[in-house]
């Protein structure tokens, strides 16, 4: 194995995700740079490496070195402590302030900043707030280093070792050793898989106890993220088993034995055991307990309602507020003012807003209290544009914090102060957030569900809206007449169409319906890398020059997938090489292989409860700073949120997102792409959910067949849910 001793120069490219380097070096005994590749997780301009690997000559780049093993040295010159100091390493430092920290200390600065960072202040234009976040950010990376040096054969990230080091804090080297698993629970971006590497190196055993529970809960945990409250006791064991490479009786034992010590729940229903994750089975078995409780309990405005002449009623609704409703509004009305919960549910231009606004006109006559919310920021500001009153999201609504733990400081000690609650678009509504929202209604008040049970289900685990209507146990009402001011639109009439197993029609198309249509266009081009090309040159050129609309604020394009020509990915390249190219009036920040411009629109991947930032949320770039190492996002609230660079992972791009990532949201325009590759994802409920997201135009390309099958295609993918049994029970 040859060696290569020398001082990192330049870094030309660097994966987050998996540390590959392409970088140059200057070796100690020769007088020009070379090129090294390999995985360098940590490395900085300025260091001193020592390499162990192989030399070979690569077709296109010529020779280079390939790095196996690599150890590094921190710089002894003065010029060498500058450009470590410059490289990015250290929050707070950039070019300039490491000059003159490396100017003012010369070989003694890594001195100092280890062992006496006080003087630090001697340093012109440190003030003490730079000071203490400089010792603060020095300290911090000699830890991660330590994480880093002790994983290294184990390709940890520099991006995961800093979040190990933000969970644990001194004590990550301690955890990581005794008790690897947990990282897998703790840590974000840190799964099983690479928890179990870990642990393998460390030595445990293949069936030990510790690693059988481990992979049974992130197999939970795994059916989580398909939607399932729970697995049945089979089922489980059998995942299990494969995903651990252990014998089924080993797995059946462990899994005994972690439901005695209450990781996990079990209970029998006919028969048959279902495995829970705790937080899963509390939250169903709460909010069946909840809705029976807010049912039974006394109101008095169903009391007055009760006994109300709603004929006089709906009278002065269509005289004072020109307000008329049908026999389905009507009873729509009736009965979430005399009822504690009820369902109202419809698709697009069925009044279903028209009638939640009756009913809160209905209560504003009594003085009563009402509030309005919505599982995200966009359908919350939809729904406060219909109705026209203030609306928010349900965390805000609840008053969630991230002190002392997220919780949410609305709750059964700490109820809303209302008479009403309603909650739109619920068929996004998953088990625990429908929790955290019952608990803080108060036992008098009403609630109203609202949304299209005909649309996707929730991204988090559960079915709540549909397990509601399918157990009986809550009145509901399904409106199904469309309305005259929406039967114009194209828009709602396909959505109907397709709902209904009908295919769409679009303008230009021969036949007397579709002379009508001018909101829904389709444009065929069945392969994929054509289609990608059309979304390109649809969204950038010809929507803005026919309709006069933003390329990048009124048009979001919605694909079923996140792989192939046509999916997330590849679309969010193209498009923000057309929208948003490179320019050095422009600042950027790479992460992985994404790269991140002022001016993006991104969406975020995962809850944040630290920042209040939730999966689903949109919003632009509006700064970067290098120095700082903080990427700022203004959202739909018109609310800068900061990011570290460390946490780019929790964003993407979001030029193209995935229907799933849309509901809730509304937009001027949608393009869909459909294709018959993406076959396994191609279902009726998909294909209306993207299109009912549009509000003036509509625009599927790909391929005829690709609409075809998914609109013929209602099989819905089952999802292990018990609320609608515990309804029905009582």
């Amino acid at each position: 194995m040859a060696r290569l001793n020398g001082i990192l120069e330049r870094i030309t490219f660097h994966s987050e995700t998996d540390g590959y380097t392409v970088a140059r070096v200057l070796p100690k005994d020769k007088p020009y740079q070379v090129t090294i590749v390999g995985k360098l997780l940590g490395v900085q301009v300025g260091e001193s490496v020592e390499l162990e690997g192989r030399w070979v000559d690569h077709p296109e780049h010529g020779r280079q070195f390939e790095v196996e093993r690599y150890r590094t040295v921190l710089p002894a010159t003065v010029e060498g402590i500058r450009r470590y100091l410059g490289s990015g390493l250290i929050k707070g430092i950039g070019p300039v302030m490491a000059r003159r920290i490396a100017e003012t200390f010369g070989s003694y600065t890594l001195h100092v900043l280890e062992h006496e960072p006080l003087r630090l202040h001697e340093v012109s234009g440190l003030g003490p707030k730079r000071v203490d976040r400089i010792q603060q950010a020095w300290a911090e990376q000699q830890q991660i280093k330590a994480i880093m040096l002790f994983l290294q054969d184990l390709e940890i990230t520099p991006g995961l070792a800093v979040r190990i080091y933000k969970q644990y804090g001194e004590q990550s080297l301690g955890v990581v050793q005794a008790t690897p698993y947990r990282l897998a629970d703790d840590v974000y971006g840190i799964g099983f898989l690479t928890a179990d590497k870990i642990a393998q190196a460390l030595g445990i055993p293949h069936d030990s106890p510790q690693r059988v529970g481990a992979g049974l809960r992130y197999t939970l945990s795994q059916a989580a993220d398909e939607g399932h409250c729970f697995l049945p006791w089979a089922e489980l064991a059998e995942r299990g088993a494969a995903l651990l490479g252990v014998d089924l009786a080993v797995v059946e034992a462990t899994l005994g034995a972690i439901v005695i010590t209450r990781e996990v729940h079990a209970e029998a229903w006919d028969g048959q055991r279902m495995v829970y994750l705790q937080p899963f089975y509390r939250a169903e078995r709460a909010v069946a307990e909840r809705v029976h409780d807010l049912l039974r309990a006394p109101s008095q405005i169903a009391a007055f309602f009760r006994t109300a002449n709603w004929a006089r009623v709906f009278d002065f609704l269509a005289d004072k507020r020109a307000i008329t409703l049908t026999e389905q509004q009507r009873e729509a009305v009736q009965m979430a003012l005399t009822n504690k919960v009820s369902v109202l549910t419809g698709g697009p231009g069925t009044g279903k807003t028209v009638t939640t606004r009756t009913i809160i006109m209905a209560l504003q006559q009594r003085g009563e209290k009402f509030v309005l919310a919505s599982p995200t920021g966009r359908a919350a500001k939809r729904l406060s544009e219909a109705t026209g009153a203030e609306a928010s999201t349900i965390h805000r609504l609840l008053e969630f914090s991230p002190i002392g733990g997220p919780h949410f400081k609305r709750n059964l000690e700490n109820p809303l102060d209302v008479a009403l609650v309603v909650v739109d678009e619920v068929s996004m509504l998953d088990i625990l957030l429908a929790n955290s929202l019952l608990k803080a209604v108060p036992p008098h008040a009403h609630v109203l569900l609202v949304g299209d049970a005909d649309q996707l289900p929730s991204v988090g685990p559960g079915r709540v809206l549909c397990d509601m209507l399918d157990s009986m146990a809550v009145p509901s009402i399904h409106l199904d007449t469309i309305f005259r001011q929406a039967e114009g639109s194209g828009i709602v009439a396909n959505a109907h169409r397709i709902n209904q197993g009908e295919l769409p029609w679009f303008a230009r198309q021969a036949g007397a319906e579709a002379g009508r249509i001018n909101d829904c266009f389709f444009f065929s081009r069945p392969v994929p890398d054509m289609c990608a090309e059309l979304v390109v040159e649809v969204v950038g050129e010809r929507i803005p020059r026919r309709f006069g609309l933003d390329p990048r604020r009124d048009i979001q394009v919605l694909t079923p997938t996140h792989r192939g020509p046509a999916g997330v990915a590849n679309l969010n390249v193209l498009l923000q090489a057309a929208l948003n190219p490179a320019d050095e009036q422009r600042p950027e920040q790479r992460f992985g292989a994404t790269v991140f411009r002022a001016g993006d629109r991104v969406l975020q991947l995962r809850n944040n409860y630290d920042l209040e930032v939730y999966n689903g949320d949109i919003g632009e770039i509006v700064a970067i700073d290098p120095v700082e190492q903080l990427l700022t996002v203004r959202y739909d609230d018109a609310r800068d949120v900061a990011y570290d660079f460390g946490l780019l992972d929790e964003l993407t791009l979001a030029y193209a997102i995935s229907v799933h990532k849309a509901q809730g949201a509304e937009y001027p325009c949608v393009v869909i792409p459909l294709l018959t590759q993406h076959y396994t994802l191609l279902q009726r409920n998909l294909l209306y959910t993207a299109v009912t997201r549009a509000k003036q135009l509509v625009v599927l390309l790909g391929d005829r067949r690709a609409i075809a099958i998914a609109v013929k295609n209602n099989r819905v993918a089952a999802r292990y849910t018990g609320l609608a049994r515990r309804l029905k029970a009582g």
